[in-house]
């Protein structure tokens, strides 16, 4: 018997990723379903060095069937929802779950292919699956339409210095002005009640905000960066940027 109990926690661990800790501390849930850039490796080895307070559940897609997640409850419980996610639609039920977390006014970060999450390109949904278009615009206040050129290697830099979430979001990063990792994605112009912190330049186009938060229409706070490539969880910037912005989203 004892051996069946360690054997169905072994199967719960693996697939709703519970990291197990106090259970009275901010309970951080991140949704995981894109295959362009690795973060089913690079978040959670963030979250095993940067992330020391707070309880962890990672949901991920279906190895067999990518348009549903594994463990998508976790949602219910969350404090703070991280959206990692490409282009994945969902069963309603799972979907509507998404919505209501939203609707509730909690916190939400996404990064990279988070503005394009729950969409497809010019795609209607499969029977069955439904998709979330407004996503990028509603908690966000983005407007992604595509990215720049690979070979284009952008400049990230700070921005409006007056900014009153810029310190607390930017504390401990020493090396701006830096190349990104991947390409810069367009994003202009965001909704309003976003504040902009960092921007992206690459030689000759205008620059495009890279992170910033977003107050939204439920009363919620968002922060978002475009930032997300492997490369960029071994660089100055995103690490630090995104342990401050947990703390932000928790405690500010």
């Amino acid at each position: 018997m004892r051996l069946l109990c360690l054997m169905l926690m072994f199967f719960v661990l693996c697939f709703t990723g519970v990291r197990q800790v106090d259970a009275e501390q901010p309970h951080i849930v991140f949704l995981i379903a894109e295959k362009e850039y690795q973060t089913e490796k690079t978040l959670p080895d963030f979250c095993e060095q940067y992330v020391h307070h707070g309880r962890v559940s990672f949901v991920y897609a279906d190895p067999h069937e990518p348009n549903k997640l594994i463990g998508s409850e976790a949602v219910d419980t969350a404090d703070l929802l991280f959206v990692s996610v490409r282009r994945r639609t969902l069963p309603p039920q799972q979907l509507n779950r998404i919505r209501r977390y939203v609707q509730s006014g909690k916190p939400v970060i996404g990064i990279r292919t988070a503005s394009h999450a729950f969409c497809l390109r010019k795609q209607e949904p499969e029977d069955g699956f439904a998709a979330w278009p407004g996503f990028d615009k509603t908690v966000f206040g983005g407007n992604y339409t595509n990215h720049y050129k690979n070979a284009l290697i952008a400049t990230i830099q700070r921005v409006n210095p007056s900014s009153t979430v810029a310190e607390p979001l930017l504390s401990g990063i020493k090396e701006l002005s830096c190349a990104s990792g991947g390409s810069l994605y367009c994003v202009s112009p965001l909704e309003e009640k976003s504040d902009v912190i960092l921007e992206g330049v690459v030689e000759g186009h205008a620059p495009e905000p890279v992170a910033w938060t977003f107050r939204r229409a439920d009363g919620g706070k968002s922060f978002y960066t475009s930032l997300g490539h492997i490369d960029d969880f071994h660089g100055p910037i995103l690490p630090p940027l995104l342990l401050n912005a947990i703390e932000w989203c928790l405690h500010d």
